[in-house]
């Protein structure tokens, strides 16, 4: 059997099992070439280093070597003389968090009003656009689960989030200000929106994709001067960063407290591992006083 073949089955399998698989699938697909150009029946632990050697960075060399090593785990285990190369070949990746621009409440009702300028003006599209920012900055959704969302899934409980990035489905609930806000928007939406499905749509009648949305916020950040015109600034996924950190700095102090809504926070962002949300303990001055805090009344506690 040729590695191609075996490479289909492998992602033939992860759909199966529901994941969408399409960056890995291309990455194996390139891999299979590299392999089958080689006659090679069996995987080769140094071909598989060599083929993840010619990935433009060293950061994409571990990323092609991680995911085709995966796949040789699973071809090892069902046959031994597929060899399973080293994990750490290209170094050991660091996960390097982005620092958080938080933007003031001010910042951002700029934003969604310099929305409403976006064209096609008279459509659906700067109406979408500025109740969409609204939404992520007042749940702290991914956008990619705000642009997925059905009018369907606006129920009385909240916002029912489908086949999220871990695939999972969680309920957001929601404020009566934010409720009404999108019912506003649906009205509108219900006019001149189209049949689509989607809550959220532009004038294609469609609903739009992340880039778009991503870029569009950078492009309303700097028009409403938040942004440089060069360089880094806010970004749209420092609206769920600022909701996060904006809700921890409200729970109070005392680890009982942090540690409770830490938990429900965690839940309600959709988080898979609830090291990501103590993320955010460091992200501001105000929490890291609470920390700072915390644990002076612990040592002073304890040397009682």
């Amino acid at each position: 059997m040729s590695i191609e073949t075996s490479v289909q089955s492998y992602v033939a399998l992860k759909h199966g099992l529901g994941y969408q698989f399409a960056d890995q699938e291309y990455m194996l697909r390139k891999y299979a070439v590299f392999a089958d150009a080689a006659s090679e029946k069996h995987i080769s632990a140094a071909r598989m280093i060599a083929w993840a050697a010619t990935a433009p960075s060293t950061q994409r060399s571990r990323e092609w070597l991680r995911v085709a090593r995966h796949f040789a785990i699973s071809m090892h285990a069902e046959d031994d003389r597929h060899e399973v190369p080293p994990r750490d070949v290209f170094g050991k990746a660091k996960r390097c968090r982005p620092s958080p621009q938080i933007l003031a409440v001010t910042d951002i009702e700029q934003i969604m009003q310099a929305a409403l300028s976006l064209p096609p003006i008279a459509s659906i599209t700067p109406y979408t656009y500025r109740y969409l920012i609204g939404l992520l900055a007042c749940t702290g959704m991914r956008v990619s689960e705000a642009v997925g969302l059905l009018q369907t899934d606006m129920t009385v409980d909240g916002l029912m989030i489908r086949e999220t990035k871990f695939h999972k489905t969680r309920l957001v609930p929601i404020e009566a200000s934010t409720r009404k806000a999108l019912m506003a928007y649906l009205a509108l939406r219900r006019r001149i929106g189209g049949r689509d499905p989607h809550l959220f749509v532009v004038s294609t009648g469609e609903p739009p994709d992340r880039a778009s949305v991503t870029r569009a916020f950078a492009k309303l950040a700097r028009q409403v001067g938040v942004r440089g015109m060069k360089g880094r600034g806010p970004r749209l996924h420092d609206l769920r960063h600022g909701f996060a950190i904006r809700s921890l700095e409200q729970c109070g102090s005392g680890s009982a407290a942090i540690n409770r809504h830490i938990l429900a926070l965690s839940t309600y962002l959709g988080h898979a591992c609830l090291s990501d949300t103590y993320w955010y303990l460091e992200a501001t001055p105000v929490l890291t006083r609470q920390i700072a805090a915390a644990a002076e009344d612990f040592r002073q506690g304890g040397a009682k």
